[in-house]
C-alpha cells in the first residue's frame, strides 16, 4: 500500500490560533450505483480559538462556527449502528465537540444535509466563477459540565432508557425518601468524561431539557458578514451573496451560554487522572487510560470498573467486533438463531513495543505481537455519516477496523481476530479444527504442495490424529490403516524433524488396535455373547485409545471404581472370562504380550467386578473365575515383586484392598476380598516354601491386613443391609446412603452411629420404641435368649438392628446411639421446623443442641411471640414444650452430676484406626457444666411461653421480668450472670399473678370441654402453675382459691373438692352458691309454682341478697341441686360461727333443702 499527501496548506484564519483536534468523517453516497460507499470525506478541524471548521479533501472551507471561546479539546463522531436485536435503542448520528468546561453536540442528520449543500454550493460557485454564499449556522446543544476539576476526553454513548427499577433507585438517591417517580422512564443522553476529580464522570442529559441554539449565532459565522442583519427576503433560511454585503466591521461573534449539567456519579480517585477513553462498538464497554500506566475497562450501563490492566503507560486503545460466521446456528431446523458478536480490546503499548488483543469482559489474552515503539494505533470508532434505518436496508456496513501504522517503514497493518477465540475452550477447539479442516480441504483440492511446508505437514498429522481419536464411528480397519499410513509417513521423514510424542503415540495406538482385534477374536472363538453393558465395537476402540497418555509408554493409570470408561474397558477385556464364555489363559497371555502393566489390568478387572455387583451375585461361577484371573495376573512379571518381604505390605495386594475399601458395592467388595485373601495366602505359602523350605505355617503382616479388611467389609455389608431397609410410607425419608470402609474410617469414631442415626430418622422411630428395642436386646444378651419383636413391629428392621448391635457392641452402645439420634433429629428439625426432635437427649448433647440450634429460635419466639417466626402454632407449641423438657434435663443432670460417672466411649478393634472428626458423644463430654440458676431462669421463660401458646394467651412474656432478668436471657448456659434477687416490684408481681390466674382459668375451661367431650384433659397444669408461682413470688394460696372458684364456676364440683382446703375463704364460694340459687329461683324461663311459694317464704334479707346476684358470671349455671347442697354444707363447715355471713349460709342451706323437697 502506497500513501500519498492529497493536500497541504494553512488553515488558521485568526491571529494566534492553532489546530487542536482533527477528525475525518466519510459521507455516504446517495447514488444508487455506489450505495453503501463513501462519496467524499469531510475534514473537521477544531482550533485553539474555539472555532470548528469543516473542509473538503482539497482544503476548501465549507462551514465555520464559533461554539465556545475555549480551545477545542477533542472531536468525536458517532454514526448509525444497526440494532443487533429488538429492544436496543436506536442511536442517531452525532458530532460532539469537547471544551474544557463544555460539551457541544450537533445532530448528524442536519450536519450531513448542511455539508452536502455547502459542497454543492462551492462546486457551483467555482464553476460559475462567483463568490461563495455562506450558509446559516448549525443548530447545536451546549452543556456546561460541572463537578469535575479537569476534563481531557469524553465519549457520547447515545440515548438510553432506564428500566423501572433503576429509575426508582436513581430517584431515591437523588431526591431522597419522598422523591416522586414518573410513570415512564425518560430517555436520556449519556456522556462519559475522563480527567481528574473525579477520575471518570458520568453525565445524563434528559431529552427535551435543552433546545437547540439558533437565535444569536449568526455572528459566529460572520467573519466576512456585515453587522447589519440579513434582509427579510433571505432571512435565517436564505442565502446572502457576498457581493451584496457591505464591508464588515471586525467584531467578536456572540457565544451562547451553556446549559448546566451536573455529574450524576463518578469514579473518584484523587491521584489518578484519565487521559483517553475509547467506547466499544456496541456502546456497552469503554476502555480508559490514565497517567499511572493502567488501562481500565468500564461497564457503561452500570457505571463501574470491571477490569484493570497494569504496565501500559501511554497506551493506545481500539476495539474489534467480530460476527459469528454462517454455520450451524443459521442452518438449524428450527427458527434460525441470531448471529453472535464478540468484542476484543486492542492495546498498543509503545514503551514495550507490543500489541495485545484481549477478550472481554473477563476473557484471556488471545494474541500478542511484537511491533515497533513508534507506531500509531488508528481506530476511528465510527462508520459512514448519512445512514439511517431506512437508507441502510440492504447495505453491507463494513466492520470498524483497527490499524497499526509504522512511520519508520510506512507499513499499515490491520488487526483481524477470529470469532472462535471468544468461545470457551471446548468450543474454541472445535472451531480451530473446523478452520484447519477448511485449509486442508483447500490444499487437497489444489493438489499443489510446495516442498518443505513443514507447518502444513504438522497440521495434517495433527488432523489425522484428531480424526481417529474423536471419530467414534470409524471402523477398526479404517483406524488401523490410518495409523499405519501415518506411522510410515513419520518413519520416512527426517528423524530430527519428526515429533517424538506423535511417533510414540502412533506406535502405541497400533499396538492397541492389534490388541482389540486379538481380544475380539478370542471372544468370538469362545462364543461370547454381546452384553447389554458392553459398548459397540466402534465406541470400544475409541475408549481403548484413551488409555494412551503422552508419552504413551509405559502405560499408567489410576485406580477408578466408579462407573465410567474403566468399567467399559474392563467389561470388554474380562467380562467374558468372568462368565466363563472366553478362554481365561489365552486372554491373559494376549494381554501380557501387549506390555500393559499388570497393575493397570488389575484396576480394570476390579472396576468391572465392583461396578456390576448385581450381575456378579447372580453368577456363582464368577467367583471361581475371579480367583483364576487374580492368580494369573499375580503371576505376571511386575505384579508381585520377587524381593518382597512377607513381613511387609505388598503393593500389589494393597491395590486390591484399596479398591475394596473404597467401593460402595459392599457385597462384591467382600467377595473380591475373600478371593484375594485366598490367592494372597497361596502366594505367600509358595513363597515361604521356596525361601524357607519348612513345614511351619508362614505368618505375615499381609495376612493380618487381609483379616482386618475382610472383617471390616463384613461389618459394612451388615450395616448396608440395615440402611437399605425401606422406610414406612408417609415418613420424611431421603435417599438411601451408601457406605464404604473408607467412608466409615474417615467419619471418625462416631461414623457408624451417625449412619444408624440417619436410618432411625428415615424410619421415623419414636424414642420410646428405640429405647425398648435396646432394652430387650440387653435383656436377651444377659439371659442368652434372642429378643422377640413386638406385635405389629417391623420384624425385618428389628432383626437387622439386633444383628448390627451384635457386630458393633461398642460403636452402637445405647449412650452413643442416643447421642447421635438426638443430634440427627435436631439437625433435621433445623431444616424443617415442623419436624419434632428426639426427646431422650443426654445432658451434654442437650447443651450442644441449645447453643447450636435452639437458642436462636427460642429468642425469636420470646421477642416475636405474636408474630411469624417461621413455624405454625402447633409446631411452635411443640417446640416450646420440647424446650421446657430440654432445660429440665439440663437441671436434673446438673443436680446429679457428681453421682453419675461419664460413659466410656470405645470402638471395636478392627475400627480402631478411624481418623476423622470427633464424634458427637466426644464433643458432648467436653462441654462445660451449666450454671443451674441461669438454666432455671430460662426454664421459667420457656414454661411461660409454652403456657401462653397452649392456652392462646396474648401476653409479652419478657414484660414479666425486670431488667436484670431480661439481660440474663439467651446467654451461655455455663456463664455466671447477674440474676434477679430479693423482693420483686409489686407491679411486676401483679402482672405475673394476673397471667397465672388466666392460665388457671384457661385450664379449667379445657377441663370442662374434656368432660363434655371424649378427652380427659391434662391434669398437670395446676401443679405447674403453683410451682411457677413460687418462682415468680406469687402467693400460692391465691392461686388455689382462684382454681377452686373456677372449678365450681364451671360446675366441676367433684374436682374442686379434691383441691379445697381450710385456708380457702368461704365468702367467694358463698357468692357462687348464691348465683346458682338465684338462677334456679329467679332467672329460669319456666318458674314452677313451688319455687314461687318458696321465694315468698324466704327471709327478706336472703331474698334481697339473691336478687342482687348475677348468674351470668357462672360458666355452668345449670348444676344439679345435690351438688349445690353439698357446696352449702361445705361452706357451713368452713365458715366459723362468728363469721358475718354464717347466718346467710344457714338460710341458703334451708332454701336448698326446701327446693330438694319440692323436687
Amino acid at each position: 500500500m502506497t500513501l500519498a499527501v492529497s493536500w497541504s496548506g494553512t488553515l488558521s484564519t485568526e491571529e494566534g490560533e492553532s489546530v487542536s483536534s482533527v477528525i475525518c468523517i466519510p459521507l455516504a453516497s446517495q447514488k444508487r450505483s455506489s450505495t453503501g460507499r463513501p462519496d467524499w470525506t469531510c475534514i473537521v478541524v477544531g482550533f485553539s480559538s474555539g472555532y470548528v471548521r469543516f473542509y473538503t479533501e482539497s482544503g476548501v472551507l465549507l462551514l465555520a462556527q464559533l461554539l465556545n471561546e475555549d480551545p477545542v479539546l477533542r472531536l468525536k463522531c458517532r454514526t448509525y449502528e444497526i440494532p443487533r436485536h429488538p429492544g436496543v435503542t436506536e442511536q442517531h448520528e452525532e458530532l460532539s465537540i469537547l471544551y474544557p468546561a463544555a460539551l457541544v453536540t450537533i445532530d448528524g442528520f442536519s450536519l450531513f444535509q448542511s455539508l452536502r449543500a455547502c459542497r454543492n454550493q462551492v462546486a457551483r460557485a467555482a464553476a460559475a466563477g462567483s463568490e461563495v454564499v455562506h450558509p446559516p449556522p448549525l443548530a447545536y446543544k451546549k452543556w456546561g459540565l460541572q463537578d469535575m476539576d479537569t476534563i481531557v476526553d469524553h465519549s457520547s454513548v447515545g440515548i438510553m432508557t432506564l428500566c423501572v427499577f433503576d429509575q426508582m433507585k436513581n430517584a431515591s438517591i437523588l431526591g431522597g425518601f419522598h422523591a416522586s417517580v414518573k410513570g415512564s422512564p425518560p430517555a436520556m443522553s449519556q456522556y462519559i468524561t475522563v480527567g481528574g476529580g473525579p477520575y471518570t464522570g458520568f453525565y445524563y442529559a434528559i431529552e427535551g431539557s435543552s433546545q437547540p441554539l439558533l437565535s444569536h449565532v449568526a455572528l459566529a459565522v460572520a467573519s466576512k458578514l456585515t453587522s447589519a442583519l440579513f434582509s427579510a427576503a433571505s432571512g435565517w433560511l436564505g442565502w446572502k451573496k457576498q457581493s451584496e454585503e457591505e464591508p464588515p466591521q471586525k467584531q467578536k461573534p456572540k457565544v451562547e451560554p451553556a446549559t448546566p449539567l451536573a455529574v450524576r456519579f463518578g469514579l473518584p480517585d484523587s491521584r489518578r487522572h484519565g487521559e483517553f477513553i475509547c467506547l466499544s462498538p456496541c456502546n456497552t464497554l469503554a476502555g480508559v487510560t490514565d497517567d499511572f500506566g493502567r488501562v481500565t475497562l468500564l461497564d457503561v450501563g452500570r457505571g463501574i470498573a470491571i477490569r484493570m490492566w497494569k504496565g501500559y503507560r501511554d497506551a493506545q486503545l481500539g476495539w474489534v467486533q467480530v460476527s459469528e460466521g454462517r454455520g450451524e446456528r443459521e442452518s438449524s431446523p428450527s427458527a434460525p438463531l441470531p448471529r453472535r458478536h464478540a468484542q476484543f480490546l486492542v492495546i498498543y503499548a509503545p514503551r514495550r513495543g507490543i500489541l495485545e488483543v484481549w477478550g472481554t469482559q473477563q476473557g484471556p489474552r488471545v494474541g500478542a505481537f511484537t511491533v515497533g515503539k513508534h507506531c500509531r494505533l488508528l481506530y476511528a470508532g465510527y462508520r459512514l455519516m448519512g445512514v439511517n434505518s431506512v437508507t441502510s436496508q440492504g447495505w453491507l456496513l463494513h466492520t470498524q477496523q483497527v490499524c497499526l501504522f509504522d512511520p519508520a517503514t510506512g507499513a499499515l497493518r490491520t488487526v483481524t481476530v477470529p470469532f472462535h477465540l471468544a468461545l470457551s475452550d471446548k468450543k474454541s477447539e472445535r472451531a480451530k479444527d473446523m478452520h484447519l479442516l477448511k485449509r486442508l480441504t483447500t490444499l487437497l483440492k489444489s493438489r499443489e504442495v510446495e516442498p518443505g511446508t513443514t507447518e502444513m505437514e504438522g497440521e495434517m498429522n495433527r488432523w489425522e490424529d484428531t480424526l481417529y481419536r474423536t471419530n467414534k464411528n470409524a471402523p477398526v480397519s479404517c483406524l488401523t490403516n490410518i495409523t499405519r499410513v501415518l506411522l510410515a509417513s513419520l518413519k520416512g521423514q527426517d528423524p530430527e524433524a519428526v515429533d517424538e510424542v506423535l511417533f510414540q503415540m502412533c506406535s502405541s495406538q497400533l499396538k492397541l488396535l492389534q490388541l482389540y482385534t486379538d481380544i475380539q477374536q478370542l471372544h468370538s472363538t469362545g462364543e461370547a455373547t454381546t452384553d447389554t453393558h458392553t459398548e459397540p465395537v466402534k465406541s470400544r476402540t475409541t475408549l481403548l485409545f484413551s488409555l494412551v497418555p503422552h508419552p504413551p509408554l509405559p502405560f499408567q493409570m489410576e485406580v477408578a471404581v466408579v462407573p465410567g470408561p474403566n468399567c467399559i474397558r474392563g467389561s470388554f477385556l474380562f467380562w467374558g472370562c468372568l462368565t466363563g464364555e472366553s478362554p481365561l489363559q489365552k486372554v491373559c497371555n494376549t494381554l501380557q504380550k501387549t506390555g500393559i502393566s499388570p497393575q493397570q489390568l488389575l484396576s480394570l478387572l476390579l472396576s468391572v467386578w465392583l461396578h456390576r455387583e448385581k450381575e456378579v451375585l447372580k453368577k456363582t461361577e464368577a467367583v471361581r473365575h475371579l480367583h483364576t484371573l487374580l492368580t494369573a495376573l499375580s503371576s505376571m512379571k511386575g505384579a508381585v515383586e520377587e524381593s518382597w518381604d512377607m513381613q511387609c505390605v505388598s503393593p500389589w495386594w494393597q491395590q486390591v484392598r484399596s479398591a475394596c475399601v473404597q467401593s460402595h458395592s459392599s457385597a462384591a467388595a467382600l467377595l473380591a476380598a475373600i478371593v484375594a485373601h485366598r490367592a494372597a495366602k497361596a502366594n505367600i505359602t509358595i513363597l515361604a516354601e521356596t525361601k524357607f523350605q519348612s513345614e511351619w505355617e508362614a505368618v505375615s503382616l499381609e495376612l493380618e491386613q487381609w483379616a482386618v479388611c475382610v472383617r471390616q467389609l463384613e461389618d459394612v455389608l451388615s450395616l448396608q443391609t440395615l440402611l437399605c431397609v425401606p422406610p414406612p410410607q408417609g415418613t420424611p425419608g431421603s435417599a438411601t446412603p451408601h457406605c464404604s470402609v473408607k467412608a466409615l474410617l474417615e467419619g471418625g469414631r462416631g461414623g457408624i452411629a451417625d449412619s444408624v442415626a440417619k436410618w432411625v430418622f428415615r424410619q421415623d422411630l419414636a424414642p420410646e420404641r428405640l429405647k425398648d428395642m435396646l432394652q430387650r436386646r440387653g435383656e436377651a444378651e444377659s439371659t442368652g435368649q434372642p429378643s422377640q419383636p413386638e406385635q405389629g413391629e417391623g420384624e425385618k428392621s428389628q432383626e437387622d438392628a439386633d444383628f448390627n448391635r451384635a457386630r458393633f457392641p461398642d460403636s452402637l452402645s445405647p449412650d452413643l446411639l442416643f447421642a447421635h439420634c438426638c443430634w440427627e433429629y435436631v439437625v433435621q428439625w433445623n431444616k424443617d421446623p415442623e419436624v419434632g426432635w428426639f426427646s431422650l437427649s443426654p445432658a451434654g448433647i442437650s447443651s450442644m443442641m441449645w447453643n447450636t440450634f435452639i437458642v436462636k429460635c427460642f429468642s425469636a419466639a420470646a421477642f416475636l411471640i405474636e408474630k411469624d417466626v417461621g413455624m405454625g402454632d402447633c409446631a411452635m407449641t411443640s417446640f416450646l414444650g420440647s424446650c421446657v423438657q430440654l432445660l429440665q434435663i439440663l437441671m436434673e443432670a446438673d443436680s446429679g452430676v457428681e453421682e453419675v460417672t461419664p460413659p466410656e466411649l470405645c470402638v471395636e478393634e478392627v475400627w480402631g484406626g478411624a481418623e476423622g472428626p470427633a464424634s458427637i458423644a466426644e464433643l458432648a463430654l467436653e462441654q462445660k457444666g451449666v450454671h443451674y440458676p441461669l438454666v432455671q431462669h430460662h426454664y421459667l421463660l420457656a414454661s411461660l411461653l409454652h403456657t401462653a401458646m397452649t392456652f392462646s394467651l396474648r401476653v409479652k412474656p419478657l414484660s414479666l421480668f425486670d431488667s436484670k432478668g431480661k439481660n440474663a436471657f439467651f446467654r451461655e448456659l455455663s456463664s455466671i450472670q447477674l440474676m434477679p434477687s430479693g423482693d420483686m416490684d409489686p407491679g411486676l408481681v401483679s402482672l405475673r399473678q394476673e397471667f397465672l390466674l388466666r392460665v388457671l382459668t384457661g385450664w379449667v375451661t379445657t377441663q370442662r370441654e374434656a368432660v363434655e367431650g371424649p378427652g380427659s384433659g391434662d391434669k398437670t397444669w395446676p401443679s405447674l402453675c403453683l410451682d411457677l408461682g413460687l418462682l415468680l413470688q406469687v402467693n400460692p394460696d391465691l392461686l388455689r382459691r382462684h382454681l377452686v372458684c373456677e372449678l365450681y364456676n364451671q360446675g366441676l364440683d367433684p374436682r374442686a373438692e379434691q383441691v379445697e382446703d381450710k385456708d380457702v375463704l368461704g365468702s367467694q364460694l358463698l357468692v357462687l352458691t348464691g348465683q346458682r340459687l338465684s338462677y334456679s329461683l329467679l332467672h329460669t324461663q319456666t318458674q314452677t309454682r313451688p319455687a314461687m311459694e318458696l321465694l315468698a317464704r324466704l327471709p327478706p334479707t336472703l331474698c334481697t341478697w339473691l336478687k342482687a346476684m348475677d348468674p351470668s358470671e357462672l360458666g355452668c349455671p345449670s348444676v344439679p341441686l345435690s351438688q349445690t347442697s353439698r357446696l352449702v354444707s361445705r361452706l357451713i363447715e368452713i365458715l366459723p360461727e362468728n363469721h358475718g355471713q354464717y347466718s346467710l349460709a344457714l338460710h341458703l342451706l334451708e332454701a336448698v333443702e326446701a327446693l330438694q323437697g319440692e323436687d
